[in-house]
């Protein structure tokens, strides 16, 4: 009898069901035990969820998919045939699309058990989170947007990752096609996934296709390059981020590993002007995905989407013309100084988890991604490591960044990168 089959990685508990360990059903029973107890899935049919645990025991193994019995939890801004799909928001109270989001489908595909909806702030834009705790201390938030996939498993994706000590990798720009997921700012959605280790992101990156034009390999320590990148953001870093920092940079040079600092590019290096830049290409695109929101009923749209959507900034299209040639250029800049190291390392978070459920924390170091998040805004791959503990006690997390279309490269090395971490001294908080 396997105990509190609900704390195994995935790949922990795709064995198990190949060789007969434990059923689908089985591990369907204590994850909703302990999502009782928890109440971080809002959306999820105890009911269903074992009749779908029940039907996927009944098929025969020659026949079983890649993910066979899997249970995966959707952020709720993903539509789910089966299940009602909100956005956060009053406006899609009881919404249920007729079919999956493209990912989902392919997640049902190969196998995988869809859980439930997990929570998201209103369309992933305010900062204002829903009940969903940090699972290390119930007084302070698992982060945002995706604060209930954080804390079921962890800024959208890499801060809350960092909040609640798991992995999480975010793709290649577009790696993952968006249909059936709610479009909030084109140019920088990308999608993600949260896991309890490398191996677990490494198997999802394969379900969904993402492959580098050459076979990924491993890269002797000695020849791999890290460099740390401080951006104009980094003056907003806390104590648990700084001391992270340096303590990642002191145990990859004391295994051999050549870890430097590199200067941020110089025509990137104003910190308003990102952030403007920032501000102008996201307030743009969405005015456009929730211009039909506001006509149908702004009353329950949320007061800032709502002044995005009016305007009261007073962006210009001519002012958005020019952000958007700017932003093509820093993304060029960027790109090709990422081909120059093996990884950047980055941070992923401002600091631990602040106390609170009204605040996601600070999204500084997402700013078009020129921290925590480089993929978001230059479209290049991100993976969020869970290994240190700030001045409090709570998880601290640190990105590693690859070049554009090597995510497969990017995950075998944080693995190789991660481990060399954990032996130094890393892995203080992750269960």
């Amino acid at each position: 009898m396997i105990s509190s089959p609900y704390k195994l990685t995935a790949a922990q508990v795709l064995e198990l069901f190949k060789a007969d360990v434990i059923t689908v059903e089985s591990f369907a029973c204590s994850l909703l035990d302990r999502i009782h107890k928890r109440d971080s899935i809002p959306t999820s049919d105890p009911s269903f969820v074992l009749s779908q645990a029940r039907g996927l025991d009944n098929i025969p193994k020659n026949q079983r998919g890649p993910l066979h019995g899997l249970a995966i939890g959707v952020k709720d801004v993903m539509n789910t045939k089966d299940m009602p799909t909100q956005y956060g928001s009053l406006i899609y109270q009881g919404h249920g699309p007729s079919s999956d989001a493209s990912a989902v489908a392919i997640l049902r595909a190969a196998g995988a058990l869809i859980f439930g909806k997990t929570t998201t702030t209103g369309f992933t834009l305010t900062n204002a989170g829903p009940k969903t705790t940090n699972p290390h201390d119930p007084n302070r938030t698992p982060g945002g947007s995706s604060c209930g996939s954080a804390a079921a498993t962890g800024g959208s994706i890499v801060r809350p990752a960092s909040f609640t000590a798991v992995f999480a990798m975010k793709p290649t720009f577009n790696a993952i096609s968006p249909e059936g997921c709610k479009s909030i700012a084109p140019t920088f959605d990308t999608f993600g996934f949260f896991a309890r280790s490398i191996e677990d992101l490494q198997l999802l990156a394969g379900i969904f296709g993402l492959l580098d034009d050459g076979a990924p390999y491993n890269i002797p320590l000695e020849e791999v390059s890290v460099t740390l990148m401080k951006t104009p953001m980094w003056s907003l870093a806390g104590p648990g981020t700084i001391s992270a920092m340096s303590e990642a940079v002191k145990i990859l040079r004391d295994n051999g590993i050549n870890a430097g600092d590199v200067c941020f590019p110089p025509e990137l290096a104003n910190a308003d002007s990102l952030m403007r830049i920032q501000k102008a290409i996201t307030y743009g695109e969405v005015q456009a995905s929730f211009l039909r929101e506001y006509r149908l009923g702004k009353a329950n749209l949320a007061t800032e989407i709502r002044e995005i959507v009016e305007n009261t900034s007073n962006c210009t299209r001519s002012e958005w013309i020019e952000d958007f040639d700017r932003y093509a250029g820093m993304r060029h800049i960027m790109n090709k100084l990422a081909t120059n190291y093996t990884v950047i390392l980055t941070p992923s978070a401002v600091d631990e988890a602040p106390i609170g459920l009204h605040d996601m924390g600070s999204a500084s170091f997402n700013t078009i991604g020129f921290l925590a998040n480089l993929d978001q805004g230059f479209h290049m791959p991100v993976i969020n490591v869970p290994e240190f503990v700030g001045t409090h006690g709570m998880p601290v997390g640190l990105s590693f960044v690859g070049p554009r279309f090597c995510d497969q490269q990017l995950l075998k090395t944080c693995k190789a990168l991660s481990e060399v971490l954990v032996l130094g001294g890393g892995s203080k908080v992750r269960k």
